[in-house]
């Protein structure tokens, strides 16, 4: 289901932290920033669709998106960048994928 995160507890008895990855969504989402100037991410998905503004937001709660700016035309528009934590997501995935 769209928007929902999938968890992994902490390896460490006792931590609070968990280590959080993207759904399916959201890393459609965020791939699309890795190859553009500033890491700007798209308003629309391949299918010309407005992207979920829950999945959006969850990118941002998640450290993974920022806004940008605001769009004085559309305001309601969630113009985001991916941030280097974003990033690493790929990154990690990639050198993941590598070893295998």
């Amino acid at each position: 289901m769209e928007g929902l995160l999938e968890h992994e507890q902490s390896a460490s008895p006792g931590a609070t932290a968990r280590r959080v990855r993207p759904t399916a969504a959201q890393r459609a989402y965020l791939e699309r920033g890795l190859n553009q100037p500033g890491g700007k991410l798209p308003l629309f998905d391949k299918a010309g669709q407005l992207y979920n503004a829950r999945t959006i937001r969850s990118c941002i709660d998640q450290g993974w998106a920022a806004p940008w700016f605001t769009n004085p035309i559309k305001p309601d528009w969630l113009v985001c960048k991916l941030t280097d934590e974003g990033r690493a997501l790929f990154q990690a995935a990639g050198a993941k994928a590598s070893r295998e």
